[in-house]
């Protein structure tokens, strides 16, 4: 639980400091394998360990295993014994889930009507992607990750394929070798931040902490955004949608970002931070030209190629200011700051379809959390 004080402000501007200096290189593997002890246990705390992702990074070699903790694939509190338990788990859930969803395909393509319909989203989505490096080197293997958001749609009732979801599971493909591992970092992923980039669940909810976040640090802007540039606040979803990928000018800065998000640090729901940065770098000419709703959309637009490192700086300096700004007003910090952290994140998985009992016994022994599968939408 964050809690708010004038240490905490000390801390995050600290942590920007530090960020944009570069006071020490990301952790490498060496350093992150003597966070361990013997046993392959972690011998330093998980703050510890997130303090130290926030204002350093990960280096590429450690991101893999790294990313596994945070996003709660692993327990903070496994051993390296365990670990391996836990993979081969993982792996044959996600093979029980492929057999599955092979034997309610049928189902599915004849009597769910949105299926076939989100089907060809996935597929034309795809096709979009660049799947090849200027060398003519094929990164991405276009099928695997078609099968992986048909089976994440098809058993995550909770997110809808978006648009988006496809750029997002690519660089997962990136990062992990194998097939099962990128699906349920994907869905770890999802569950650790809350679901707050999926359009019916966390989405709006942050459009309303950003405008809330404008109201309370900047009146004045606020009053311009109620004003001549109303609705521009409401067409950033994007931004959420995406997890900002879009903004910056690598795959690096993307991850890097992503990183500490899973971290929980400096506060919760840090991306709303991260969002009212990026306004922030507009403001001025939004002001000074008395842009319109639509001009304000175009101009955030315009914020690509920028660097991770100091966006989480800018960052973490809004979280210092929100907490100095506030002495007596408690509602919004709450809200950004409070509620329970998911530090052991869970997935359940729901199908999308009526099926007998014996297929109901193929399901992993370890879902035994899941709801009873039905029909999102009456076919």
């Amino acid at each position: 639980m964050t809690t708010l004080s004038p240490e905490n402000s000390l801390s995050a501007r600290l942590s920007a400091s530090f960020i944009l200096v570069k006071r020490k290189p990301p952790i490498d593997k060496t350093e992150w394998d003597g966070f361990f002890d013997e046993n392959g246990q972690l011998a330093k705390s998980r703050d510890f360990i997130c303090v130290n992702i926030l204002e350093r990074g990960l280096h590429p070699f450690v991101r893999t295993e790294a990313w596994k903790f945070l996003t709660g694939y692993y327990s903070w509190q496994s051993s390296r014994d365990e670990r391996l338990t836990v993979d081969s788990t993982k792996r044959k859930n996600y093979e029980a889930l492929c057999q599955m969803y092979e034997k309610i395909q049928p189902l599915l393509e004849n009597l769910h009507r949105n299926f076939t319909e989100t089907r060809n989203n996935i597929i034309h989505d795809i096709q979009k992607l660049y799947d090849k490096d200027p060398l003519g080197n094929v990164l991405i293997d276009k099928k695997r990750l078609e099968k992986i958001l048909l089976l994440s749609y098809v058993c995550n009732t909770q997110a809808e394929y978006q648009q988006g979801f496809h750029e997002m599971v690519m660089l997962f493909q990136l990062m992990v070798e194998h097939e099962h591992e990128i699906f349920w970092l994907f869905q770890f992923f999802l569950q650790k931040i809350e679901h707050s980039c999926v359009i019916n669940i966390g989405v709006g909810k942050n459009l309303d902490m950003l405008n809330n976040l404008i109201n309370f640090l900047d009146p004045v802007f606020a009053e311009h955004l109620k004003g001549k540039g109303a609705g521009a606040v409401q067409s950033l979803f994007p931004w959420f949608c995406l997890c900002f990928q879009r903004a910056f000018k690598s795959f690096d800065d993307v991850w890097r970002l992503w990183e500490v998000l899973l971290t929980g640090k400096p506060c919760r729901n840090f991306q709303v931070l991260v969002a009212y940065s990026l306004l922030r770098m507009v403001r001025e000419q939004v002001l000074q030209e008395s842009m319109a709703g639509d001009d304000i959309l175009m101009a955030c637009n315009t914020l690509v190629d920028l660097d991770a490192d100091e966006l989480i700086s800018a960052a973490c300096l809004v979280y210092a200011e929100l907490i100095q700004k506030d002495k007596t007003r408690h509602g919004l910090l709450s809200l950004l700051l409070h509620g329970p952290d998911p530090l052991h994140s869970s997935v359940t998985l729901t199908y999308r379809g009526h099926y007998n009992e014996g297929h109901q016994s193929c399901l992993p022994d370890t879902f035994l959390t899941a709801q009873v599968p039905s029909w999102r939408t009456t076919p």
